[in-house]
């Protein structure tokens, strides 16, 4: 039997019945409003019939309920603050059982916002390189650590990450779960997995706690996700973290939309499917191109280095087609799926980039990046340099300093400097010559003051 959308019949008969509205938000649903908002007529705020996100008893509840059915958690809950707030959340339920957490390098900026204003001290990890994208950590590296010191709570771990690379999460779950820790996941880019027919790769087979932004790769309004738990202990915990970091006036039309996201292909697999084959079928049928080697199906990764096309001209001249990708890192394109992706959206980009490989006048245009860092020595803690006394100092005079603030390079949103690391002259000369960058202010980057 399909799945019903809870919260989006109960915004459906609301219309029906709309007549005065006494209540928040202001736009009152106004005809002149609604012709430029058409979610408007639905955008409600908590009324006696459409249930309340701190407390739910009603549609929001049962929507809860059925995603977390789908989805193979204990627990599930709506967020409309994106995956930032789950992450928030799991760190804080982190924090509860310990004052460190491992981090990989390529978490994102919410992980260490959280570890910031919680007070965990990130233990910073590393993956090898493949192709100028950072790997997973070797899971014998994380048994080490966490064998060698009893502060840290457990791990949070991207996966999949922006390229679609997937972490043996089994095996970080084996030695986690053995030493009595914690294993969080930020799966903002894989929820999903969780709608394929085996659910392969996804984070909710291996995690006690993880989030999973909807909005990316299901039909979800933007700022959807939802937190899950799997471990009964984390329950009460995880509720009371999202009461903390979760907003009081949230969205109902996203609200409903994160429900109908999971739902929608799991009440229309057939669909899920059909994408997915489109997206096997989109490369086999692009044999002279190099795609990077991602596990996971909607992230398609075309490397423009083989092909000695600069990616910034090759974006140029697809935007001027319509055609926008997710992501230009200076070598890749990324093009990210989902299962409203269709074939003929997928015939249409691999005519679009045949026809640059055609192009003679862009030929030789690629120009080599300089390669991802080694991890960079670690003087003090994150949390010791985020306290200190800082100045602002040129970036070309940043080398032997370190660095007060997270620095590094944007999309895709990788870390070049971790706060507490030394800055180091191939730092300054990768951040030299990147596009676009984050933690540098009018050139200048924060360093802890002599």
């Amino acid at each position: 039997m399909p799945y019903k959308y809870h919260i989006l019949d109960q915004l459906n008969k609301y219309v029906l019945r709309d007549r005065l509205r006494f209540h928040m938000p202001g736009h009152k649903g106004a005809l002149n409003f609604a012709r430029v908002f058409p979610m408007a007529k639905r955008d409600i705020t908590e009324l006696s019939f459409s249930d309340y996100l701190q407390h739910p008893t009603g549609a929001i509840a049962m929507a809860q309920n059925d995603i977390a059915e789908i989805v193979g958690a204990k627990r599930a809950y709506i967020t409309t603050d994106g995956s930032s707030s789950g992450v928030m959340a799991c760190v804080y339920v982190a924090s509860k059982f310990g004052n460190k957490l491992i981090v990989p390098r390529n978490s994102h900026k919410s992980v260490f916002n959280a570890c910031r204003i919680l007070g965990v001290e990130p233990v910073i990890v590393q993956g090898e390189e493949l192709e100028g994208v950072l790997l997973p950590p070797d899971p014998e590296l994380i048994e080490r650590l966490i064998v060698n010191d009893v502060n840290i709570a457990g791990m949070i771990m991207p996966s999949p990450d922006y390229y679609g690379n997937i972490a043996p999460l089994d095996q970080y779950a084996a030695v986690l779960k053995a030493n009595d820790r914690l294993l969080f996941c930020d799966g903002a880019h894989g929820a999903h997995l969780a709608i394929g027919e085996d659910r392969a790769g996804y984070c909710g087979l291996y995690a006690d706690m993880w989030v999973d932004g909807a909005h990316k790769t299901l039909p979800t309004l933007t700022q959807g996700a939802y937190v899950c738990v799997n471990n009964q202990k984390l329950i009460d915990l995880a509720e009371e973290a999202l009461s903390i970091f979760r907003t009081t006036s949230p969205s109902y039309p996203v609200m409903a939309s994160v429900e109908y996201g999971v739902k929608y292909y799991k009440n229309r697999p057939d669909l899920y499917k059909r994408a997915r084959e489109a997206a096997m079928q989109f490369k086999s049928n692009l044999s002279a191109f190099t795609f990077y080697p991602s596990a996971d199906w909607a992230k398609i990764a075309v490397d423009f280095k083989p092909l000695g096309i600069s990616p910034d001209i090759a974006q140029e001249k697809l935007e001027k087609k319509g055609i926008y990708a997710e992501m230009n890192d200076g070598r890749y394109l990324l093009f990210y799926l989902s299962p409203a992706t269709t074939k003929n959206q997928l015939d249409d980009l691999a005519l679009a980039l045949m026809g640059l490989v055609a192009n003679k006048k862009i030929a030789g245009t690629f120009e080599e990046k300089p390669p991802l860092l080694p991890p960079s020595p670690r003087s003090y803690s994150f949390l010791y340099a985020l306290k200190a006394q800082a100045e602002y100092v040129p970036l070309e005079q940043s080398a032997g300093r370190m660095s007060a603030a997270n620095v590094g390079i944007t999309p895709p949103c990788l870390p070049v400097v971790i706060a507490g690391e030394m800055v180091t002259e191939r730092a300054v000369e990768l951040l030299k010559n990147s596009k676009n960058t984050f933690g540098i202010a009018d050139g200048k980057i924060k360093v802890v003051k002599k």
